[in-house]
């Protein structure tokens, strides 16, 4: 069966850890209702904070970028592009862990990319972290412990395959000041956000607690 990213996680999954693709199985494009409703319950759950500082944050303190955290022999990176990608090919050899191509229905702009590994190609499609980890650090992981960071980097239910270019104009940006362009989109996103916040129990600004309310206002 063909895999393909979910919009939500049913809230019996919803504990700490690491999530698996399998947690992640079903329709991208839009969120259901009963999550949306459960979302602004959620929501209206999430504790207020001001941002800590940033002092301190480096990418190594959530683990070496993609680990195998599910020990399935690939690493997070391709367990996502093949979880997110259409008509992949592979690297052989791999056991089908290494993505060549494929080609991504891309749910921040609505566009089809092709993709292709290799130096000057790869970087068209990226993993983005829904809740940076930056921006993780601010609201709570700061005081995690190493396996905690390691696990929320590299879990499922925070990792979508975006285009390049949106990824990093999002940079570590929260609901409060980005948000996809592709307004189809934007209740799925964030539906998908405070799931996260809830699992980890991630706090939010005042600004982002409304502008996520804004959204879901509209679902």
């Amino acid at each position: 069966m063909k895999r393909m990213l979910a919009v939500v996680l049913a809230s019996t999954a919803m504990v700490t850890g690491c999530g698996t693709l399998a947690d992640v199985d079903t329709e991208p494009q839009k969120a259901a209702s009963g999550d949306v409703a459960q979302a602004r319950k959620d929501l209206d759950k999430l504790e207020v904070k001001g941002r800590a500082p940033k002092t301190g944050f480096e990418r190594e303190k959530f683990g070496p970028a993609w680990a195998d955290v599910d020990h399935n022999g690939c690493d997070t990176r391709n367990d996502i592009l093949k979880r997110d990608l259409r008509e992949e090919t592979f690297k052989p050899g791999t056991h089908d862990c290494i993505v060549l191509t494929g080609v991504l229905d891309d749910p921040y702009s609505g566009k089809k990319i092709t993709f292709r590994r290799g130096q000057d190609t790869s970087s068209e499609v990226q993993i983005d972290h829904l809740i940076p980890l930056s921006d993780a650090w601010q609201k709570g992981a700061q005081q995690w412990s190493k396996d905690k960071r390691k696990e929320f980097a590299n879990d499922p239910l925070n990792l979508l395959a975006v285009d390049g270019p949106l990824n990093g104009q999002k940079s570590d940006a929260d609901a409060a000041t980005w948000l996809p362009p592709r307004k189809a989109y934007r209740c799925a996103y964030i539906v998908r956000q405070i799931q996260v916040k809830r699992k980890y129990a991630l706090w939010a600004t005042a600004a982002e607690k409304a502008a996520m309310k804004d959204i879901l206002s509209a679902c």
